[in-house]
């Protein structure tokens, strides 16, 4: 079990790699060159042991049951940081725009992105890392729009973490030049913990959900560069508070960016597609 937000491990499927890659009981160290070691281990545990010794055991890890947490959350952390550090590396490298899309579920960020794909096929290289606990649905959507994707299934697993997208990327190189989208699982609030190596992070909020989303679930938006609004083209059939939304995403962030768009209707696209294009000239230079 993930310590970090307590999701479960050990049902990660990646396309193009053999189920279970990335399982709870797969140990992988990161050398200074960026090689990915894998030490796997077996189920063969003995549990033979007698039932003094499972009191005795049990009753020394309850005094230190916190600290124990703590030092396992911190450990998984810094194993997060160090396949993060090799995507950025893999990133640069291809001078590729990587944007971490995160919302709850049902915001419309694949249908965001399948509208992205298709207007900008022409003239950007984009692929996607798509994120769902179960089935290939999203990652179908995009492939039909001729872009490349490679979907990733957490299984039990609530989020996205870096050594998932250092495995995708193993099967779907970033395109060199262009935006690599990771959509990862809708949830607004696990997502917020893990670093997976990119340059930007967005959150979509749709005008269906709430206005004090960004006060409820503030490591989200804290830690986000873009906030987009979608669905406004439903705005004249909701009581929804744009001005409040807005509002309560400066509370937690001041200098939070904010476009506003209908990924349906086309409303707000050409500054969704701006701040792409200033992120792709970004990262040809390195910034």
């Amino acid at each position: 079990m993930c310590t970090v937000c307590g999701c479960g491990p050990g049902e990660t499927r990646i396309d193009g790699l053999e189920p279970g890659t990335g399982a709870e009981h797969d140990h992988e160290h990161v050398s200074p060159d960026g090689t990915v070691v894998r030490h796997r281990h077996g189920h063969g545990h003995s549990h033979g042991h007698d039932h003094h010794h499972e009191h005795d055991h049990a009753h020394h890890h309850a005094h230190d049951h916190p600290t124990r947490l703590i030092r396992i959350e911190q450990d998984i952390l810094a194993k997060n940081g160090r396949f993060a550090a090799v995507n950025r590396q893999l990133l640069a490298a291809s001078r590729a725009f990587a944007v971490n899309l995160m919302s709850s579920p049902g915001s419309g960020k694949t249908t965001l992105l399948v509208r992205t794909l298709t207007d900008l096929a022409a003239s950007i290289p984009m692929a996607v890392i798509e994120g769902d606990q179960q089935t290939s649905f999203d990652a179908d959507r995009i492939r039909a729009t001729g872009a490349p994707a490679v979907q990733v299934n957490t299984g039990k697993g609530c989020h996205l973490d870096a050594q998932m997208v250092t495995l995708a990327l193993g099967t779907q190189p970033p395109p060199v030049g262009g935006v690599l989208f990771i959509e990862n699982v809708g949830n607004l609030v696990c997502p917020a913990g893990f670093d997976l190596g990119e340059n930007r992070r967005v959150v979509v909020v749709s005008v269906t959900e709430g206005e004090d989303k960004p006060l409820k679930y503030p490591d989200m938006f804290a830690t986000a560069d873009l906030m987009v609004v979608n669905k406004i083209d439903l705005l004249p059939y909701l009581s929804f508070d744009v001005p409040r939304l807005i509002s309560s995403a400066r509370q937690v962030k001041p200098s939070l960016d904010v476009i506003q768009v209908s990924a349906t209707a086309g409303t707000g696209l050409d500054q969704w597609y701006a701040w792409l294009a200033a992120g792709i000239a970004a990262a040809e230079t390195g910034g």
